[in-house]
């Protein structure tokens, strides 16, 4: 069954898999954290459209950013939209097809995406989506110029309509199947981060800093 937590909105609440759903914020923030990349959904001109893009999360909201010049981000102002973020741990081998599965996290929010219009808000939410994923970059990088902050717009949305879906072990099979034998298990997956190439037009003398030495995906956006 779904673990305690205040109960989801009807939009929200898992149809399928229902014991594999999680409501609580803890489960919801931890998913968030440990993966950047999301999808978001829009209705645009009365066509559903998904585009990739990296969100971020302060807090019970979470951020992501467009090009201003975008007719999406134009027209998702109090916009109702869908946000997608899962994270593929393992392929789950069974007995039969039918049963074969995959391990991941996932997590889906409803609500209405804002702007965040304020110049200064707006620079401190992209400070933070750098900082989040770069420690400590945020200040080494030449200061972001007007034109640059008129040529982005940030939204934002409340983590209020959230479902966590989770799947974790091995596969789960037919009782008569386990007598069969066929090889069934898990094969763990996982995302890597490679040694630092440095851009060829790196200065002679400028080192490689701890935060691209360092970086681990979700290793350090961990956020009350």
């Amino acid at each position: 069954m779904p673990k305690k937590s205040d109960a989801p909105s009807q939009r929200a609440r898992l149809k399928r898999g229902h014991e594999r759903g999680d409501y609580k914020h803890q489960t919801i923030h931890a998913i968030l954290d440990a993966m950047p990349l999301c999808h978001v959904s829009y209705v645009l001109d009365g066509s559903p459209v998904v585009t990739p893009t990296f969100q971020w999360r302060q807090g019970n909201h979470v951020y992501w950013h467009g090009s201003s010049a975008s007719r999406m981000i134009k027209k998702s102002d109090g916009a109702d939209v869908c946000m997608a973020i899962t994270i593929l741990d393992g392929m789950v081998l069974a007995r039969s097809a039918f049963h074969h599965s995959v391990n991941y996290r996932s997590v889906m929010l409803f609500g209405k995406a804002s702007i965040v219009s304020d110049p200064q808000a707006a620079t401190d939410r992209l400070k933070a989506m750098i900082e989040g994923l770069y420690p400590g970059r945020w200040d080494m990088l030449r200061p972001m110029n007007d034109q640059e902050l008129k040529a982005t717009t940030v939204l934002s949305m409340p983590i209020d309509e959230a479902a966590a879906k989770v799947r974790t072990g091995p596969p789960i099979d037919d009782d008569e199947d386990y007598d069969l034998p066929i090889w069934a298990g898990v094969l763990p997956v996982s995302l890597q981060v490679g040694a630092p190439i440095s851009d060829p037009r790196v200065l002679s003398g400028v080192k490689t800093p701890d935060h691209a030495q360092n970086f681990k995906i979700g290793g350090h956006n961990k956020k009350p």
